[in-house]
């Protein structure tokens, strides 16, 4: 077990409250916004966000997008702002109306922010009202990593998912829970491990959608491997196609940040993640991608979310083995972990699920489905 020392200053509540001068500005640059010239089937996804995806989006998010019911919608959960060393820290703190319910950290993705999870918290903090059990609630606290949302300015450097995890173990101690699960997304995903990898006193496990272990070079690795972790294997060499992002955002993130944090469109098409890059799986709505969109665009993050590329690539960490407990659920159309290689580099992996439809938003695609997943994982996990 680690005991962090790290301390957790005064904690203030917070709303979220876009200037009209800031929604007009935005407007203004999507009005003159300037596309590329296309490619000749300008539907075509091949080599990146065709025009004709763009233009659709960037109509709707001018005229029909209504960023102020998005901001109310915000605002119906209780937010703060606490400094934790120094770096200002945003954070949902949702508690359940349920008796001992269960403290629970939601991580969100990149490109994403907390808002990955308004759709989720009703069915973890009142189960009864969502086809669960009393005993399965949960009291939520979704943070934003430091550099995305709320979470700003950034002060230093060296923002990687170990420290992320630090700082949010200050954050649930100084919230008063001793013991907490932690759910998590893509970067959160690897927030949940560093979390067990810390393994804080009274730490329950972490549940996440993708464990990121790949082949060690070992031949023998390779002979317990099935049908379907070679089509897991496949997938990653297309993702890997896709996602130039992580190369460029490994080494020269502040760059690219500057045509992204200027041109709302070309945030827009700098994220297309959130549309699986075009393949046709993507469950995730154009209101849901806008909401996202505009809240990194208010925020002016684009620069600090892609430093966590950087911070990671240069970290120069040291393979470790995760010994706390591990909850995973496969989206049919997200990373697929290959068990494999994750028991390799988490040994106490008690849960293992797989989903036919839903991708690497979850969170947005099937909350309800994630949630019920939650609840088996924390269940089996307490219950031992």
């Amino acid at each position: 077990m680690t005991t962090q020392t790290s301390t957790i200053g005064t904690i203030a509540p917070f709303r979220v409250a876009i200037s009209d001068d800031d929604l007009t500005d935005l407007h203004e640059r999507l009005a003159r916004t300037r596309l590329p010239r296309p490619v000749p089937d300008e539907d075509d996804w091949q080599y990146g966000v065709p025009n004709s995806y763009l233009r659709e989006v960037a109509t709707t998010w001018a005229n029909d997008f209504d960023w102020r019911a998005q901001e109310e919608r915000i605002n119906a959960f209780p937010q703060y702002v606490a400094e934790i060393d120094g770096q200002n820290t945003h954070f949902l703190h949702v508690p359940s109306a349920e008796e001992d319910a269960t403290p629970l950290l939601l991580v969100h993705t990149y490109p994403g922010s907390f808002v990955d999870f308004l759709d989720l918290i009703g069915p973890l903090v009142d189960p009864v009202a969502h086809g669960g059990r009393a005993e399965d609630a949960f009291t939520v606290v979704v943070p934003s990593l430091p550099g995305f949302g709320f979470s700003t300015p950034v002060v230093d450097r060296g923002w990687t998912m170990a420290r992320v995890a630090r700082t949010f173990d200050t954050l649930m101690r100084g919230l008063g829970y001793d013991s907490y699960g932690v759910h998590g997304s893509d970067g959160g995903a690897m927030v949940g491990r560093e979390l067990g990898l810390l393994a804080p006193e009274g730490f329950l496990g972490s549940h996440v959608l993708q464990l990121f272990s790949f082949p060690s070079g070992d031949p023998a690795e390779f002979e317990k491997l099935e049908p379907k972790d070679y089509a897991a294997l496949e997938h990653m060499e297309w993702f890997q196609s896709v996602g130039g992002y992580n190369a460029i955002n490994s080494s020269r993130p502040q760059t690219v940040a500057v045509g992204v944090s200027d041109s709302p469109i070309g945030q827009l098409a700098w994220n297309e993640l959130f549309q699986s890059f075009g393949n046709g799986t993507s469950l995730v709505t154009t209101e849901q991608i806008l909401t996202e969109a505009s809240l990194e665009w208010f925020t002016n993050t684009s620069a600090t979310m892609g430093r966590y590329h950087y911070e990671e690539a240069h970290a120069g960490a040291e393979p470790a083995v995760n010994h706390s407990p591990v909850g995973v659920a496969v989206f049919s159309d997200d990373f697929k972990s290959v068990r494999t290689f994750a028991e390799r580099d988490n040994d106490n992996i008690v849960h293992w699920s797989e989903f036919e439809t839903g991708g690497h938003y979850a969170a947005l695609e099937r909350p309800e489905v994630l949630a019920a997943d939650i609840r088996t994982f924390f269940a089996a996990v307490q219950s031992r």
